[in-house]
């Protein structure tokens, strides 16, 4: 099998027949490509805009079982999620961490600590392999109660009256979303997958089938960097267009046959306001909401509402933000955030499978987000529609999409009249083949004593085992050594090295690909004109940008930080 590396090649992609055609960057097309190229299929894999741009980088970060799941009596997609949890720390020890969670109890009854702790259990009970892991700093202890005083000593803010004590419960977090979800993609390349961001799928191509309906053939794509336009050739493809995936349907059929609720849920990040440990919060006007530590910060999240608009015209208005401190300081009542408190947002679509009836007589039932569930889908065309070599993978959780992919590619296979076992769930994703992560820090810290030790643990963080191999491109041309061995500005831990980097080898096309997504630089609000300034300058030498291109680009990213309408950060 040739290891490939990341090329972007539409005309080449143009002239090849592939087994599998993926349609969808985010997490569940990455693992989908992943996994069949691990199984030996000859793979393509198709995004309009960059790898995990909306919902897959626009998450909570947690890689959790679903406790609110458990009420909705979804006991199966609560222990498919805890098995995938476990599966996501052993092949991704550099992304996923385990998190304490407090849930404070209240009163005697539905909240109260016999009820949660008897929820508890079940989760535990669910998660009987939660610690089948080699490392030791990996393993999530079971629940346990603490008094009143304590839960008030590590969440001062907690509504007292009626406040029992809490529980501390155990579930994990992702360091980077948007970063694992591009190791899927790279560990797919890896293994001969080829692969084009800003290609935009506009169509397929189908002939008659022998049987009865159409065979899909390929899709049409449009190259949104120079405006051609191309066919790629696939005996099956595959729908994992994730918030898009109804209107990727429509390209086929006039009236797909699933609908999809979309929900737009929005996060805000604050300064360091929950300590080491995970909050998960009820709020009487605003359902629950979690207080979640990450990267020095805490992330505050989510909201829960039908989104009708083009996904395409996502964002955070200055409402939302407003609305969703309401919800936040009722539930928190002694936090009293404010809107200068707010030092990024950002939002996400949640795609659900609509099971709600068919509407009667013109009248729709009322969406709701909230309580839909969040089961994946793997739908096959051919049986219900008569368009065979098609596959849409809908709905569900960042969590168990690895699994979902797992589905997808056993199908394709089916109908490619092969077979062979999935791998993605013993196979380190790229970058995880790390063995003890402290450990592994350690020696990275050692070998590259010549940096501050700060750099070293955020370079293991986001690059894991491949770190020897982000900070050789610093070699590549003479000469650029010391340079790109600097930190953008003073005030940021990424080097220079990674933004040249992402262009070179990680297929960063666009200023706001390596500020989101490659490198983490603007993932925590804005780093600062200086080192958006610097990263700029560095993608414009690399990629030939003249000064119009280059004002373009910073403009473009700054307005990313801006509410809806125009209004800066903080």
């Amino acid at each position: 099998m040739g290891f490939g590396k990341m090329k972007r090649d539409l005309e080449a992609m143009s002239a090849t027949t592939y087994d599998l055609v993926i349609v969808g960057g985010g997490i569940t097309g990455a693992s989908t490509a992943w996994d069949a190229a691990l199984r030996g299929l000859k793979v393509a894999l198709l995004e309009k805009d960059d790898f995990a741009h909306a919902t897959t980088s626009g998450s909570s970060k947690l890689v959790h079982g679903g406790l609110r799941y458990l009420v909705n009596g979804e006991f199966r997609l609560v222990r498919e999620s805890l098995r995938e949890r476990r599966i996501w720390e052993n092949i991704a020890p550099h992304m996923v961490h385990p998190l304490p969670f407090v849930l404070p109890t209240y009163g005697w009854g539905m909240n109260g600590p016999i009820v949660l702790g008897i929820g508890l259990a079940l989760y535990d009970l669910l998660s009987f392999d939660r610690n089948w892991l080699s490392d030791d700093d990996k393993k999530l202890p079971g629940f346990r109660r603490i008094s009143k005083g304590k839960a008030l000593d590590i969440m001062p803010s907690l509504k007292r009256e009626g406040l029992t004590g809490a529980m501390i419960y155990y579930d994990c977090q992702m360091h980077a979303p948007e970063r694992l979800c591009l190791e899927c993609i790279e560990g797919a390349v890896e293994f001969g997958a080829d692969v084009a961001n800003y290609a935009e799928v506009t169509g397929f191509t189908s002939e008659a089938s022998l049987r009865r309906g159409v065979k899909i053939t390929g899709v049409q794509v449009l190259d949104r960097q120079t405006g051609n336009s191309h066919t790629i050739r696939g005996q099956v493809v595959v729908n994992a267009a994730g918030p898009w995936a109804d209107k990727t349907m429509a390209m086929v059929d006039d009236t797909p046959a699933r609908r999809l609720i979309r929900s737009k849920g929005i996060h805000i990040i604050t300064r360091d306001i929950s300590g080491d440990m995970a909050l998960a919060v009820k709020s009487e006007i605003g359902g629950h909401f979690f207080v979640i530590p990450w990267r020095g910060h805490t992330i505050i999240g989510t909201t829960d509402t039908v989104f009708e608009e083009d996904p395409d015209e996502l964002g955070v208005t200055e409402r939302d933000i407003e609305n969703f401190l309401i919800v936040v300081n009722d539930g928190l009542p002694g936090l009293n955030l404010t809107r200068k408190d707010v030092l990024h947002f950002y939002a996400g679509i949640r795609p659900l499978v609509d099971t709600t009836p068919e509407p009667a007589d013109g009248e729709e039932a009322p969406k709701d987000s909230y309580n839909a569930s969040r089961a994946a889908e793997v739908y096959d065309h051919a049986t219900e529609e008569a368009i065979d070599g098609l596959i849409s993978a809908i709905g569900g959780k960042w969590t168990t999409s690895r699994h979902l992919a797992e589905q997808v590619v056993d199908l394709a296979l089916k109908k490619l009249g092969r077979s062979a076992p999935c791998e993605t769930h013993c196979t380190p994703v790229y970058g995880g083949e790390i063995g003890r992560l402290k450990s592994f820090a350690a020696r990275a810290r050692a070998r590259y004593s010549h940096l501050a030790p700060e750099i070293v643990n955020n370079l293991v963080a986001f690059y894991g085992s491949r770190i020897d191999e982000v900070l050789a491109t610093a070699e590549e041309k003479p000469g650029e050594r010391e340079e790109l061995l600097r930190r953008l500005a003073p005030e940021t831990k990424v080097l220079c090295v990674q933004v040249v980097h992402a262009v070179r080898h990680e297929m960063a096309l666009h200023l706001d690909d390596i500020v989101f997504r490659r490198t983490g630089l603007g993932t925590l609000g804005h780093p600062g004109v200086p080192a958006i300034t610097r990263a700029a300058a560095l993608m414009a030498r690399e990629l030939g940008w003249d000064e119009t291109t280059l004002a373009r680009e910073i403009a473009e990213t700054t307005r990313l930080f801006e509410t809806i309408g125009g209004n800066r950060e903080g």
